[in-house]
């Protein structure tokens, strides 16, 4: 699978595009500041983004979703219970100093054990909340296999773990999160997060001091 990852100021959170290598089939995973680039190269390596899809609503994953909806007329993803948020974002916007445009509807909310195909690859969705109450993960892999290509917003980090001290956030529904839902999908498992390098689920398992009594 093609994977592209862009941060940028003032928040250098991480949005994606994910590819099909074959198709040319994409997705874009939290597009914010940074979407300029990813839509870039999405069209230098011929790809075609089919969804827009949010892990969910904090202003910084949420501040290029109108451009991206100009430019592709794809599809926005969103967990209900994070529409507040989402509907703030123009809110928490000032609260930084930054101007941002008003967000455009949301076409899909997510629904317990949903698929969403591209290429030859399938999303598989998890609801992790904690973090936010409408967190997710997208689970992405082959068509037919468990995928092992987690994207995870900001609900786990290398040698961290997402804020509970937003609206909506819990620390103790974060850990469950992570206990019950990401740590069985697997050691070998790669987490791409909203902030920060890759790690895996294994190194997390581990190292991490909040799941391993350290915190």
């Amino acid at each position: 699978m093609i994977v592209e990852s862009q941060a940028v100021a003032p928040f250098f959170k991480n949005g994606f595009v994910a590819g099909c290598e074959e198709t040319g089939e994409a997705v874009l995973i939290d597009p914010g500041d940074e979407v300029p680039s990813l839509l870039a190269f999405a069209e230098r390596n011929g790809l075609t983004i089919r969804h827009i899809l949010l892990t969910h609503a904090h202003v910084d994953h949420v501040t290029g979703v109108a451009a991206a909806k100009r430019a592709l007329n794809v599809p926005i993803y969103l967990h209900h219970d994070d529409l507040f948020l989402y509907e703030r974002a123009i809110e928490m916007g000032s609260m930084f100093g930054l101007k941002v445009e008003p967000q455009p509807p949301i076409d899909v909310f997510y629904t317990p054990g949903q698929v969403i195909p591209f290429g030859t690859y399938d999303v598989r969705v998890h609801h992790t909340p904690g973090h936010c109450p409408g967190g997710i993960c997208l689970q992405i892999g082959k068509k037919g296999t468990a995928g092992t290509e987690l994207f995870v917003g900001d609900t786990l980090f290398a040698g961290s773990i997402g804020r509970t001290d937003l609206p909506g956030g819990d620390y103790n529904t974060l850990i469950a999160s992570i206990r019950n839902v990401l740590l069985p999908l697997g050691d070998a498992c790669i987490v791409h997060s909203g902030h920060g390098p890759d790690t895996t689920i294994g190194q997390e398992r581990l190292t991490n001091p909040f799941l391993n009594g350290q915190a």
